[in-house]
């Protein structure tokens, strides 16, 4: 090959690595700030008086003589809510029964939204569920339903040709003339007097509880579910699988056998996770039965089992990647093959034997199929160590599931999803850090 030729290539393969890599940057970049930008909202966010009064009475945190200040302010601001609302109840008394019967359901659907706004009327009756006890406990939720309260929606059909469009009515036009009228304006008006917006640093998101199926409260039984379930894995797998890769490559003698091995091992690292989670259900909860029902335990085996075929052959690649002269010079001075692999080989090969570590760490952190059938509930409190062997735990990965598509507020709680994956990123990039420099450590001491 001519050297301008092999000039040229050299500079077109240079060139489309720093495109690709440019391209990952910015696929990186894209997927990760909305996750950044919307996730750090479950903990920096406008709370409401709603918000800090939860905060004192469920979990016992505030100053409650800056509170009272404040809920008698609000309460003061929302005095002439509830005083337009009863004045125009009793004039619905003293209309005739057709127009009484008109207004009733419009009322009713006013009354609704106030109640999710500012929480329960004065005088009613403490509501069973928690999230109807209070109002809106974040300021952009607050406007949200200040929005459905001023406006009602209907559908128009009148063009037969077309699919419906949803139309906007302001409820103000309904009760024109009425008692009920000056209600629309005031709460435009004097909704942050109601609401006593405050930024709100909420770190304790990591560390609180759910309360009601995170309506209210954090995400502490999730985040400690999966660190339970990601050391779990890793300390089934990491022996076993740098074991199986030390007898792959310094014990075992080449063959149809050892072949056929090398290729289910490759084979296994391509099978969809689900079919992991099946096999965990099938052996280890129904077969041999590792504990009654779901439990970290299950899934912390079955998650092993996914990672374990990535972990030997990246041990195999970092072994075999150790120069042959290492392990000709400590046979020469009359050391065993086990005390040369444990004291030569192992030694030289832990960077990249860490490397696939790192790897598979994240892959089992961020699995949701194979929990789902072994180890992985809803709602759950958080774990004492000796409880994983046989209780199920909640997860960040099959929680954010959940609570993305089967939770029946969920467009109430899409500050926890995102503050859910936000964490979930972290613990992943946490762990890895944490590897990577250990991988640089034990590098730069085998550099001496």
């Amino acid at each position: 090959m001519r050297l301008e030729t092999r000039k040229l290539l050299d500079k077109a393969f240079s060139g489309l690595g720093l495109i690709s890599i440019a391209v990952m940057a910015i696929a990186l970049l894209l997927i990760l700030t909305p996750i950044v930008w919307r996730g750090s909202k479950a903990f920096i966010f406008k709370g409401t008086i709603e918000h800090r009064r939860v905060m004192l009475e469920l979990f016992d945190r505030g100053n409650p003589e800056k509170f009272n200040q404040e809920s008698a302010d609000a309460a003061a601001a929302r005095a002439p809510v509830y005083q337009m609302m009863e004045a125009f109840e009793a004039e619905m008394k003293a209309m005739d029964r057709k127009k009484r019967k008109e207004y009733k359901a419009p009322f009713r659907e006013v009354e609704n939204a106030l109640e999710e706004l500012l929480g329960p009327m004065p005088g009613q009756r403490t509501p069973v569920l928690l999230r109807q006890r209070y109002g809106q406990t974040r300021w952009d939720r607050a406007l949200v339903k200040l929005h459905e309260t001023l406006y009602s929606e209907e559908w128009d059909y009148s063009n037969a040709d077309a699919m419906g469009v949803l139309v906007e009515k302001p409820r103000v036009d309904f009760f024109t003339g009425t008692e009920l009228e000056p209600l629309f304006q005031y709460l435009e008006d004097y909704l942050p007097e109601m609401m006593q917006p405050k930024t709100t640093f909420y770190y304790q998101f990591i560390t609180d509880k759910s309360k009601d199926s995170h309506i209210f409260g954090g995400i502490w039984p999730e985040v400690l579910g999966t660190i339970y379930l990601t050391i779990g894995a890793m300390i089934f797998a990491i022996p076993m699988g740098v074991i199986a890769a030390i007898y792959l490559c310094e014990y075992a003698k080449e063959g149809r056998i050892i072949s056929f091995i090398r290729i289910c091992i490759s084979t296994l690292a391509g099978v969809p996770s689900i079919v992991f989670g099946l096999f965990g259900l099938a052996f280890f909860l129904n077969t041999i039965q590792v504990s009654d029902s779901k439990s970290v335990l299950a899934g912390s085996l079955t998650l092993s089992l996914l990672i374990l075929p990535t972990i030997i052959r990246s041990s195999e690649e970092a072994i075999l990647a150790v120069p042959r002269a290492y392990k000709e010079a400590s046979l020469g001075l009359g050391a065993s093959r086990w005390h040369t692999v444990l004291t030569v080989i192992l030694p030289a090969a832990m960077p990249g034997i860490l490397t696939g570590i790192v790897i598979s760490m994240g892959r089992a952190a961020g699995e949701t199929a194979p929990i789902i059938f072994t180890a992985a509930v809803s709602v759950g409190a958080p774990l004492k160590i000796w409880e994983t062997l046989s209780q199920p735990t909640p997860a960040l990965p099959w929680n954010i599931y959940n609570l993305c598509t089967e939770h029946e507020a969920v467009d109430e709680i899409r500050h926890v999803q995102y503050g859910m994956v936000f964490t979930l990123v972290a613990i992943v990039l946490l762990l890895n850090l944490a590897a990577i420099l250990m991988r640089a450590r034990i590098s730069k001491k085998l550099r001496g």
